[in-house]
């Protein structure tokens, strides 16, 4: 008989390309692992993982398998959450990755007051930078800013409305001047924003008669992670280029103050995503409205 913990610890080792990885995951050990996926290849009469002493990787039949797992798994999670929302009281766990700089400073004290109001519901927040994938990290849902260009991914708003702004702190400006016009952009130190080693040094601005026009800038400060940009900021290194929401509280405060603050920038909408709708859980619902609520109710937005 298949052990419905033998499928889910397939699905993450193929997920993860390692019995490692998939045993840290699940608090087990390796062997433990192996044992699983040594049990369910009897089982199936087959082999799902080519395995050597530097690599895991699929077999033909076991990429075959591979989606009908997934679906036992998923039409089991789909009936223990249906039989939960008849229940007025959250329950299970809830893996939520955000953006590093939202994350820490947003996000952070309403996630903790969502699950006081929902105690039998644990929540797991990765914060960071890199982009989760939803299909194989172990993640329910993903906030991200942008839109999504996976048509497979469905996308709640959070704050459709945010932008990019420029920013700098009173101190920079008063040592360098405020810069009168885009161009002048060149002139400053422009905090710098590096992703998958792609250092974001074209900041694009909408035009009001449509398009966008793109000024190539530079700075001596560079970083992965977008806090460290921002704190960059606030201590009068530069001139910064990000969200809005990143940024609010620093604006609300006067330790940053717009920089052209004629000049809106990109939108950046807030969403948050799921691999599909059968994912919809009632925490997912209840966590989508209850951060909407909240967003909406920020003030101060341009």
């Amino acid at each position: 008989m298949i052990r419905f913990d033998d499928l889910g610890l397939f699905v993450r080792s193929a997920a993860l390309g390692s019995f490692s990885r998939a045993a840290r995951e699940a608090d087990l050990l390796p062997g433990q692992v192996s044992a699983a996926i040594g049990r369910l290849e009897r089982e199936l009469g087959i082999r799902l993982f080519a395995r050597s002493t530097r690599s895991l990787r699929l077999t033909a039949e076991g990429e075959a398998y591979l989606p009908y797992a997934r679906e036992v798994l998923e039409t089991l999670r789909e009936g223990r959450e249906r039989l939960q929302g008849e229940s007025p009281e959250l329950r299970g766990v809830l893996q939520v990755a955000a953006p590093s700089d939202l994350g820490r400073n947003l996000l952070l004290p309403w996630l903790a007051e969502f699950r006081q109001r929902h105690p039998g519901l644990t929540l797991r927040l990765y914060v960071s930078d890199q982009q989760a994938d939803v299909y194989r990290d172990p993640v329910d849902i993903a906030i991200r800013y942008g839109r999504s260009q996976d048509d497979s991914l469905v996308a709640l708003p959070l704050a459709p409305d945010n932008h990019r702004l420029l920013a700098a702190a009173p101190a920079y400006l008063a040592r360098h001047g405020a810069p009168g016009r885009l161009d002048d952009l060149v002139e400053h130190a422009c905090l710098l924003y590096q992703l998958h080693g792609r250092t974001y040094d074209k900041w694009s601005f909408p035009l009001a008669e449509g398009g966008q026009r793109q000024v190539g800038v530079s700075g001596p400060l560079q970083s992965d992670d977008a806090e460290v940009v921002r704190r960059w900021a606030v201590a009068g290194e530069g001139i910064v280029y990000k969200s809005w929401l990143d940024m609010r509280d620093d604006l609300e405060t006067g330790r940053l103050v717009r920089v052209l603050p004629d000049q809106l920038g990109e939108p950046l909408p807030l969403q948050l995503f799921c691999p599909h709708r059968r994912q919809f859980s009632p925490a997912v619902r209840q966590l989508h409205g209850w951060l909407a609520e909240r967003f909406a109710g920020l003030t101060g937005q341009p």
